[in-house]
């Protein structure tokens, strides 16, 4: 019998070797067909009296088992055949994994795995479903369940095996979070028995499995097994470990997250049951989370669409790949030097250029204090630190930037700077070379104006701080043509990050839309709210820091810049709003935000715990009555919304993939939700069309929905729905 994504044979010991290796994939994934052919080779080995144990390793060097192939679980799970059926037939389709699993536990021989490289998911189950398990000790040999970050809970015995193996409380910490440990810490943890180098390991399982016959069997399938560190309800570190679990999980995820949830469940009561039951129990907590809205959102736009955006879903197709050798940063500031580190990570070499020497000098030292503590850290070594800041040129003569073949704009946020700039650069490398501005709001088609060839001038905006951040907002300006988009998609794919493509106005996509939330806020403060109520709702919503916060952290003086360069551009289309009173207030009180220690909160100067500004109620009066936390998260969320569907309707956004992507990883929009666009349609387009004109007859005209989304509500169209989103305009 022969197998397409495993190999199987038999040594003269009796060992039977099942190798996996997916063709045409870098890492094993558990797919459909996997999955049968591990039943068969289970089945084979079984039967076969000679065959004394299994082995189960990866013919893909460095990298063991990703588990299931979302994007062949979310198509299956998410398909229309499977739209009508029960929960019941869901529950069977769910537990197919874990049965097999269970089976290969069960079989009767002894089963010894040999891992190296990174198990994951379902692949971390499979390890665990094994009865002595041997790791590599390749740094990239790694261990997790991350499946709560997408809104998911290990279904094929994760919740139930881990916990039996290190503990109810390390479980729950590794579970939640969704991070991996490294051999070293899985064999502290007891999860691996040995570790040892890649060339041993399987020599290493076969061993055991040869000293060991009568070792075909699970720890907690006997009758004497206990928990490590107990369980129970009766147990009083079990039950601590559950109410300060309960507490974390409420207090990290503002009860916003179903997964987490659902996985102190399944833990708390599965633990207390046989290992069978409690398989069951997981399959049926696994269920109904696949059969909410929130995992199926989650997993489309962090798992489904971000991959896709990273293999280039949005690349002009007709266009050869276009890598990149060398660019021109023009700009050492802390946006340009974040640029120009992640460039020089990725292999490219860097021409750093400032105004003077010492300015550029210093845009470099911010990658070498960076690197400096990887070294450190033991997370890099010395060489490869040396070799990433020799791609770094910084200097002072815009000649130096001769042979670059892209170049990237992060000057000061004024138009007439960034002109100048374009034009002498141009002078040196010619109008043919691609031109990016890293600009965060004024529009790309009128910068361009100052680079002869249009169509070679785009938008490629970066999020800071640059290492950290996975999005790049890439504009396409009126004139911005295919080989700008294609130079800037590849450049992106080379520092992996993940970028969405928008077309040009004023503050794009991210820019515009994150601004509502601040601005909102601001409004709020204007009316009276207290501004302990409206930060706190900020964070309640699932946002990452309330409104307040985050424009402290923006720099108040850089939002009364954005606007006046607004008011000037615009002139009588402006439209005043409140949120702009206490921008100039804030202003005229010469206070900053972070910066200068001084915003809407104190920054000490000792490093303390930053805190609410005691006078604010002075200046910004409280209002008698108080609007209810949940009036503060609607706006919050809701002015968010309506701008991200003004977007979608102007054409800013031509897809809704970008839309949710650009939301999620640009500025933290409620992840849980899969992004605005996501959110929309989970709600239903005439509910949110009903939010929204309550909201915009209370408080005015930003909330109004375009007409598009009302257009898309009376025909019952969805965003990611069968109906062509243009058909319904």
């Amino acid at each position: 019998m022969s197998f397409e994504t495993l190999r199987y044979e038999v040594d003269a010991d009796g060992i039977a070797l099942v190798t996996f290796d997916v063709p045409g994939k870098s890492m094993n994934t558990l797919t459909n067909k996997t999955q049968d052919e591990l039943n068969s080779v289970i089945d084979r080995a079984v039967a076969d009296a000679a065959v004394k144990g299994i082995v189960i390793t990866s013919g893909k060097p460095g990298n063991f088992f990703a588990g299931a192939d979302l994007v062949e679980v979310s198509g299956h799970f998410f398909s229309d055949a499977m739209a009508n059926a029960s929960p019941k037939q869901v529950a069977e389709q769910v537990a197919v994994m874990s049965n097999l699993y269970r089976k290969l536990e069960t079989c009767g021989k002894p089963i010894a795995v040999a891992v190296d490289g990174l198990a994951v998911g379902g692949g971390f189950e499979l390890v665990m479903a094994c009865h002595y398990r041997v790791a590599s000790d390749n740094p990239k040999t790694q261990f997790g369940l991350p499946e709560v970050k997408v809104g998911l809970l290990p279904g094929a015995g994760g919740t139930q095996r881990l916990p039996r193996i290190i503990g109810v409380q390390p479980a729950l910490l590794y579970i939640l979070e969704g991070k991996n440990m490294s051999a070293m810490e899985a064999k502290g943890l007891g999860v691996v028995q040995e570790v040892a180098p890649a060339a041993e390991i399987v020599a290493k399982a076969k061993a055991w499995v040869l000293a060991n016959p009568t070792k075909g069997s699970a720890p907690w399938d006997a009758k004497d097994f206990k928990v490590p560190g107990g369980a129970g309800h009766m147990n009083p570190k079990y039950a601590e470990t559950f109410i300060g679990g309960s507490a974390m999980v409420s207090g990290r995820t503002f009860m916003n997250y179903e997964a987490p949830r659902a996985i102190m469940a399944t833990i708390y009561e599965g633990v207390q049951l046989p290992i069978d039951r409690a398989l069951a129990l997981e399959i049926k907590y696994f269920t109904k989370l696949i059969l909410g809205t929130q995992a199926k959102a989650m997993i489309r736009t962090l798992f489904v669409n971000k991959q896709a955006a990273e293999k280039g879903a949005r690349r002009p197709a007709d266009i050869a790949p276009m890598p990149c050798k060398k660019i021109a940063m023009l700009g050492a500031g802390l946006m340009g030097a974040g640029i120009a580190m992640v460039t020089a990570q990725a292999g490219i070499e860097v021409v750093l250029l400032d105004r003077d020497q010492a300015s550029a000098e210093k845009g470099k030292a911010y990658t070498a204090d960076r690197l400096a503590k990887d070294v450190k850290r033991g997370k890099m070594s010395q060489d490869k630190a040396d070799a990433i800041l020799a791609r770094i040129h910084p200097t002072e003569r815009m000649e130096d930037v001769a042979g670059a073949d892209l170049v990237i704009e992060a000057v000061f946020e004024e138009r007439g700077i960034k002109a100048d700039i374009t034009k002498r650069t141009e002078a040196v490398l010619g109008p043919d070379v691609i031109f990016g501005s890293n600009t965060s709001t004024l529009p790309i088609t009128g910068l361009a104006e100052a680079w002869s060839k249009q169509e070679n001038f785009i938008g490629i905006h970066f999020f800071s701080p640059v290492e950290k951040m996975p999005l790049v907002e890439i504009i396409v300006g009126k004139n911005t043509g295919p080989t700008a988009i294609a130079k800037a998609i590849d450049y992106v794919a080379q520092i992996r990050k993940t970028p969405i493509v928008v077309n040009d106005s004023r503050g794009f996509y991210t820019s515009r839309c994150f601004g509502t939330y601040v601005l909102e806020g601001y409004h709020m403060i204007a009316e009276g709210a207290g501004a302990a109520l409206v930060d706190n709702c900020g964070r309640f919503t699932g946002m990452p820091v309330g409104p307040l916060a985050v424009g402290d952290e923006v720099a108040i003086d850089l939002s009364y810049k954005i606007k006046e360069q607004s008011k000037k551009d615009l002139g009588d289309a402006y439209v005043h709003t409140k949120g702009d009173d206490v921008i100039d207030k804030m202003m005229e009180l010469g206070r900053f935000g972070r910066k200068n220690g001084k915003g809407f909160f104190v920054y000490p100067e000792d490093g303390g715990k930053k805190y609410l500004w005691p006078d604010l109620p002075t200046v910004f009066p409280l209002a008698d009555e108080q609007p209810s936390p949940d009036d503060v998260k609607t706006r919050l969320i809701f002015r968010q919304i309506v701008e991200c569907a003004r977007c979608f309707a102007e054409g800013v956004l031509e897809t809704p993939e970008d839309g949710d992507l650009g939301a999620i990883f640009g500025w933290g929009f409620l992840p849980f939700t899969g992004g605005p666009f996501s959110y929309m349609d989970s709600l239903g387009l005439a509910k949110v069309v009903e939010i929204l004109d309550g909201l915009a007859a209370k408080h005015g005209p930003r909330f109004a929905p375009p007409q598009l989304l009302r257009d898309m509500a009376a025909k019952g169209a969805s965003f990611y729905g069968h109906d062509s989103l243009k058909q319904a305009a």
